[in-house]
């Protein structure tokens, strides 16, 4: 498929729609908001959830949106892990066989992380440009329980 990818329905009524293309008025909403996180994760990882919750605006993380926040908390928790490995050693380590400075093999985990992290962060509206183009106050938030609010 070629060009930009498709923006989410609720994002453009989010943005105000400012190139007036059609919105997709019989899209699915996701119910439910997203407060606990799954049980295997490492408490870390459950720190690193409970802050994205915490600090996402209200309403937005739906129950749908799980494994994208799964995906973010754990890549966080292995850049954190990485990033303080290299801390300990340094970017550069010795080769084991011929004692030449090598990079440290901690170094490509750390970026890797990162990369996922943002990629993620994106999908979920937690990077500054993703939030630059939503206004909160324009989006009506339905009330779950009122059959009527989809309407």
């Amino acid at each position: 498929m070629r060009g930009r990818k498709p923006v989410a329905t609720h994002l453009k009524i989010l943005r105000g729609n400012p190139s007036k293309r059609a919105v997709n008025r019989n899209e699915p909403l996701p119910i439910g908001d997203l407060v606990d996180p799954p049980e295997w994760m490492t408490e870390h990882q459950k720190t690193g959830w409970n802050y994205a919750i915490e600090n996402a605006p209200r309403g937005l993380l739906k129950k749908l949106d799980r494994s994208v926040l799964v995906a973010w908390a754990v890549a966080e928790d292995l850049h954190r892990q990485a990033a303080g490995m290299v801390e300990k050693f340094g970017i550069l380590t010795k080769a084991p066989q011929t004692g030449t400075p090598i990079q440290s093999p901690y170094l490509p985990i750390l970026n890797r992380q990162a990369l996922l992290m943002l990629r993620a962060a994106e999908q979920l509206g937690f990077t500054p440009s993703s939030r630059s183009r939503i206004q909160i106050s324009a989006y009506p938030h339905p009330d779950e329980d009122d059959p009527w609010a989809r309407f």
